[in-house]
């Protein structure tokens, strides 16, 4: 999409043209992101370890902010706990229940993937100059608040 150079509001059909745009943009970051910053663990892991800090949480819990089927993040949560990432107790309002928390070995390797992502941004960001920079420090407080949304 052509940048406008007045401050007229955006036609209905260039608004579509900078809302895929945008969509297409964010995803194939996040994509990258996931997918070449770090190795260690699949992407799904890595995201329940993130619901995870800070936030015990059940299985059932876990599966509907993921939006998975919970036989399917009990096997994701069984293999974070293999790994020594996850713990597991017993809920002691409910017995039927088990309450799935961060280990310290949980936390580092959060903390870990979390560094190498951040380094695979900064790589790219080296290559920009400083106003395409200052720009997506810009875009980064827009994005947020679509975000929230």
């Amino acid at each position: 999409m052509r940048p406008k150079t007045s401050t007229a509001q955006l036609s209905r059909a260039e608004l579509v043209s900078l809302s895929n745009d945008i969509r297409l943009a964010c995803m194939r970051i996040s994509r990258r992101v996931r997918f070449e910053s770090d190795r260690e663990l699949p992407p799904h892991q890595f995201s329940v370890l993130a619901r995870l800090e800070g936030t015990p949480r059940t299985n059932s819990e876990l599966a509907d902010i993921e939006r998975v089927s919970a036989p399917s993040m009990k096997r994701t949560t069984s293999a974070l706990v293999e790994l020594g990432y996850v713990a597991r107790a017993d809920d002691p309002t409910d017995g039927r229940q088990v309450i799935l928390s961060l280990t310290p070995a949980g936390q580092k390797a959060l903390k870990r993937i979390s560094r190498h992502r951040d380094e695979w941004m900064l790589s790219r960001f080296e290559h920009l100059t400083d106003e395409e920079r200052e720009l997506l420090q810009r875009a980064s407080v827009v994005l947020s608040k679509v975000a929230s949304k």
